[in-house]
């Protein structure tokens, strides 16, 4: 079983309101994206519209509360959006929502549709324990710039997400590294969906149960765990 993430008290005093479920799936079939993810997409592009109702995606009451925490650690909300608002972003425009892998495209979906952050990891590439924490600013940061593997560096006080090996996840969800990944040879994932007030805890963990669903849907046998949500 993957330990199961924690939260920094670091972080717990610069966003009271925050909360976190985790979804821990084992003996999952990947692949590439199908018709059936792909209109999976497409449906949680209509349900997105439907809860802007005409607004821009930073207008959301759950967006905004997002982009005042990235402030509050230093980030320019409007230069590295939370993976949720960029997402909704994308699946407004006429390109509409990349397709990655059906994994990829079933957390997707559940982040647009729902207006929440939801990342994926490749649970058998974690090293250690999850964590979120404020960063010292000499954590190590794999990622690939001009086709190069190359290392960054948190800038001090972000929020990241961790293992034992270095950051996997900068500025709280806004760009994933690939050293954990999901791929289409991952069969263990642990996904991370995250809220903060004015966001319902109950809408969070509902989204965490469709999305259980939907991974048992398409990987029937897997054995897929919702833990209870965890705030601030």
């Amino acid at each position: 079983m993957t330990p199961t993430p924690t939260v920094s008290d670091e972080v717990r005093a610069l966003a009271p309101g925050f909360t976190h479920v985790a979804v821990e799936a084992h003996g999952l079939v990947n692949g590439p994206s199908t018709d059936a993810s792909a209109a999976l997409l497409d449906d949680a592009a209509r349900r997105l519209a439907a809860r802007l109702a005409g607004r821009a995606p930073h207008e959301d009451p759950h967006m905004a509360a997002w982009r005042e925490a990235y402030t509050a650690f230093g980030a320019k909300p409007s230069r590295t959006r939370n993976s949720a608002e960029a997402l909704a972003r994308r699946a407004l425009t006429d390109a509409g929502l990349p397709r990655i892998n059906l994994l990829v495209d079933l957390y997707n979906a559940i982040s647009v549709a729902r207006l929440v952050p939801v990342g994926g990891e490749d649970a058998d590439l974690i090293q250690g324990e999850m964590r979120l924490v404020r960063a010292r600013g000499d954590e190590d940061f794999i990622t690939v710039a001009g086709g190069e593997e190359t290392v960054e560096h948190p800038e001090p006080g972000e929020v990241v997400w961790r293992d034992d090996a270095g950051v996997t996840c900068r500025r709280w969800n806004w760009r994933q590294g690939p050293r954990t990944r999901l791929t289409e040879t991952s069969t263990s994932a642990l996904f991370l969906l995250e809220s903060l007030a004015p966001e319902p805890v109950a809408d969070v963990a509902e989204g965490a149960a469709e999305l259980a669903e939907l991974l048992e849907k398409f990987s029937p046998g897997a054995r897929v765990t919702v833990h209870a949500p965890v705030s601030g």
